[in-house]
């Protein structure tokens, strides 16, 4: 096994890994760091941000209204501390993503643009044109490649951290390219590996975003916080799942079911198609369950009008979505309306970390979507997301690189990654059952999608632990067909599988014990919020029996939870 060392190592390349390596090389030209991937980084998920970044940058809005707009579309589970701090440094991100060359859309007297977004009282999201996060990604990349202590390994996949006495020593990793199996010695290693919500068959989430990091670190005795709250995205284009850019409303869009409605005005009367995300998709799956969608050859859907914007509008604020609208959905949304319909979208549970986004484990950090600094509480705003990336990707940058500054080397434990390699090459690999990847992780896709959805019911919750348990099981019994080493997407694929079935597992179990509704989580048979009983957070731990469940009060600064309305 050939050996590597780094003083910090990052794993994972989008938008909060490629912040952290700048913050960190930023604050010394000594610190070797690394930064692996399993793809090219211009290829991660984050280029798929499209609506915009949310930041105060007018004086007509305010931290505190940007702040408790969070909170409150958090459904008051967020940690308020966090949400005060990450507000307040919001706006230094857009204005150096600004000097590091992102092209931000523009006013006509040359300020940085913003639009409307759901569940903000004020346009506060930043926005280059309808590819935010292709733009802000193009950037970052930019700049990290300047730095000569900033080392990538693209096409590398990580698998299991390697932990000592509590404190993080380093990674496994395989190189795609040979199929060889390397160790990587590291003083810190952040994680930034992005959601999980492949784990359902309709969604928004490129094909490689499959949580790895949250079930390594998981797997070593990091615990998943909230991992319950799944957001659903109002409009995934049907059939593919694409996501359709929130800001397609924030610009003016209209929803409309199959009787000509716009049907907001009965659930979000006053915020209507720019309610927060929870409350619209709640409201399309109720349109769709009572019979007043539009039926399709994919089944039912909801319509997005933006016909009323016009050609120019939509080609100069929405360009990426008409293409989207034509080459994926058959439909040019000049002329007609788009198809759509709720998607799995966004985790606001992850890897728990504090808001120096520093875990459990010594040295090992979390930032992005893979990490739960419960920002988001039990439901995020739109465009907090990349935000976030950009606020907590610099402070666990930066946070790593004054930690590996002061600490040494700790010797890395040979025997576990050569466990590691065994488990992965043997025991995975190597078996020679008779069961297939592609049809386990459809089963488990199609599983979560019908009974881990967005309305849930303990009976269904339950029956859904029991199959997924099933199939962990049955994973134990797969067999890979290609044996190959390089570029085994076979192996890949198995990979990513058993990461997926841990989290699906974590995800079903936290729902079913938190017996209320809350922001993203809707409970049929426990339909009320429950602030004496729920206003806590989940703490998913790994055992061999299963996740065990932990909660942890709410940190509440200034907003007192009073009830939720749009």
């Amino acid at each position: 096994m050939e050996k590597h060392a780094h003083d910090i190592v990052i794993v994972g390349a989008g938008l909060a890994g490629l912040r952290a390596a700048v913050a960190a090389a930023e604050l010394s030209s000594k610190l070797d760091i690394a930064v692996i991937s399993k793809l090219h980084p211009l290829r991660s998920h984050s280029v798929c941000a499209q609506g915009g970044t949310a930041a105060v940058m007018r004086e007509k809005d305010s931290f505190d209204l940007h702040a408790f707009d969070t909170v409150k579309g958090a459904d008051y589970l967020a940690d308020q501390d966090v949400v005060e701090f990450f507000v307040r440094q919001a706006p230094r991100e857009i204005i150096l993503m600004e000097h590091w060359g992102c092209p931000w859309s523009r006013t006509p007297d040359g300020k940085i643009d913003q639009r409307p977004f759901g569940g903000h009282t004020y346009p506060r999201a930043c926005f280059a044109a309808d590819m935010t996060g292709f733009h802000e990604m193009h950037t970052l990349y930019g700049k990290a490649t300047t730095y000569s202590n900033v080392k990538f390994y693209d096409e590398w996949f990580a698998t299991s951290l390697i932990v000592e006495n509590n404190i993080v020593v380093g990674l496994t990793a395989i190189e795609l390219k040979t199929g060889e199996m390397h160790t990587f010695k590291a003083k810190a290693v952040v994680m930034a590996t992005g959601g999980h919500e492949r784990i359902y068959e309709f969604t928004t989430f490129s094909h490689t975003t499959t949580g790895d990091g949250m079930a390594m670190a998981y797997r070593v005795g990091a615990p998943l916080e909230d991992m319950e709250f799944v957001q659903f995205h109002p409009t995934g284009l049907v059939p593919s799942g694409v996501l359709i850019t929130e800001g397609a409303r924030g610009e003016g869009g209209y929803l409309y079911n199959a009787l000509g409605e716009r049907f907001m005005k009965r659930y979000a009367p006053e915020k209507m198609e720019l309610a927060p995300r929870d409350v619209v998709s709640r409201a399309e799956q109720t349109e769709i369950l009572e019979g007043r969608a539009f039926m399709g050859p994919y089944g039912p859907y909801i319509a997005l009008d933006l016909r009323h914007l016009g050609e120019e509008k939509i080609n100069e604020r929405l360009p990426l979505i008409r293409d989207v609208a034509i080459k994926l959905g058959g439909v040019d949304p000049v002329k007609e309306p788009i198809p759509i319909r709720p998607a799995a979208h966004y985790s606001m549970g992850g890897i728990k970390a504090n808001i120096r986004t520093e875990t459990p484990i010594r040295g090992l950090y979390a930032a992005g979507e893979c990490s739960c600094l419960s920002l988001h509480g039990a439901n995020r705003l739109g465009t907090n997301s990349t935000a976030e990336c950009l606020v907590f990707g610099a402070v666990a940058g930066e946070e790593a690189a004054k930690y590996a500054m002061s600490a040494g080397f700790h010797e890395f434990p040979e025997e576990k990654a050569l466990a590691e390699e065994k488990r992965v090459f043997d025991g995975i690999l190597g078996s020679e059952g008779g069961e297939r990847v592609p049809q386990l992780r459809d089963e488990m896709r199609r599983l979560m999608n019908t009974k881990v959805w967005i309305f849930r019911t303990g009976e269904e919750l339950k029956s859904a632990l029991k199959e997924v348990r099933t199939l962990k099981e049955r994973f134990k019994n797969i067999k890979v067909e290609d044996r190959g080493k390089t570029f085994n997407t076979g192996f890949t694929a198995a990979l990513q599988l058993d990461f997926m079935l841990d989290l699906a597992e974590v995800t079903i179990i936290s729902a079913l014990a938190r017996t209320e509704s809350r922001g993203a989580h809707s409970r049929l048979d426990y339909p009320n919020r429950d602030d004496e009983r729920w206003l806590v957070h989940t703490l998913a731990y790994y055992t061999v029996d299963g996740p065990r469940l932990e909660y942890v009060p709410v940190t509440i600064t200034k907003w007192q939870p009073t009830i939720r309305k749009y």
